[in-house]
C-alpha cells in the first residue's frame, strides 16, 4: 500500500481539529486515519500527580517522536501498530490502547508535529493552522475547562507561563516548513480544496479510490 501521510501542526486552540475534520467529511469513507500527536506524550507515571501537572506539555521534549515515527514507518509497510493513550486528567499513558490498521491516507495532528525534524522526514504534505493569539486563548479556555476538567486561574497561568513562550519558541517559527499555511480567521475554502484534491490524487493515481 502506498502511504500519502499529512502533517497538520498550529497552535492551541488554532483549529486544527476543525480543519481536520472538514477534510475527513470530503473524503471516501475508510480512506484516512486520524493520529493524533497528543497520543504520544511521554509516560510520566513514575511521577507524582502534582508534579505531573507541573509538566511543560507545549515542549518538544515532552513528545515521544521515536515511537510516533517508528509507528508511521510501520503503517507504511502494511502492518498495524498499538497506538497508544494518554490521560489529561492524570497526565499519564493510559493502559488501553488503539488497533491503529494502514490507511491510504495518514493524518498526524498536533501543535509540534512541524517541529520535529524527523516526523517532517516522514510528511508528504505539511499543512500549518494559523488563528491569533486571542481566538486560541479563547478556545483552550474553553476546552481545558470543558473537556479536562481545570479551572479557570489554572488554565491562565499555564497559558501564560508555558503555552504562549512555547508557541513563540518553536510552534511558529515551524510555520517557515509547512507547504501550506491555513489562516483560520478567514474562509479557507481554497486551502482546503486544495489539500483534497491532493489527497484524491493520490487515492486515484495508486488505485486505491476504489479501495477506500
Amino acid at each position: 500500500m502506498e502511504v500519502l501521510v499529512i502533517g497538520i501542526a498550529g497552535g492551541t486552540g488554532s483549529g486544527k481539529t476543525t480543519i481536520v475534520r472538514q477534510i475527513l467529511t470530503q473524503l471516501p469513507e475508510g480512506a484516512a486515519v486520524v493520529i493524533p500527536q497528543d497520543n504520544y506524550y511521554r509516560d510520566n507515571s513514575e511521577m507524582p500527580l502534582e508534579e505531573r501537572q507541573k509538566l511543560n506539555f507545549d515542549h518538544p521534549d515532552s513528545i515521544e517522536w521515536d515511537l510516533l515515527c517508528r509507528h508511521l514507518e510501520t503503517l507504511r509497510t502494511g502492518e498495524s501498530v498499538d497506538m497508544p493513550h494518554y490521560s489529561y486528567l492524570t497526565c499519564t499513558r493510559q493502559a488501553e490502547t488503539t488497533l491503529l490498521k494502514p490507511h491510504p491516507v495518514l493524518i498526524v495532528e498536533g501543535i509540534l508535529c512541524l517541529s520535529s525534524k524527523e516526523l517532517r522526514k516522514r510528511m508528504d504534505i505539511k499543512v500549518y493552522v494559523d488563528a491569533p493569539a486571542d481566538d486560541r486563548l479563547l478556545r483552550c479556555i474553553r476546552r481545558d475547562i470543558e473537556e479536562r476538567g481545570r479551572t479557570l486561574e489554572a488554565v491562565q497561568d499555564r497559558y501564560y507561563k508555558t503555552v504562549q513562550p512555547m508557541h513563540t519558541q518553536f510552534i511558529e517559527p515551524s510555520k517557515a516548513a509547512a507547504d501550506i499555511i491555513i489562516p483560520n480567521d478567514r474562509r479557507n475554502q481554497v486551502a482546503m480544496d486544495m489539500i483534497v484534491a491532493r489527497i484524491n490524487m493520490h487515492l486515484i493515481n495508486t488505485g486505491q479510490d476504489k479501495k477506500a
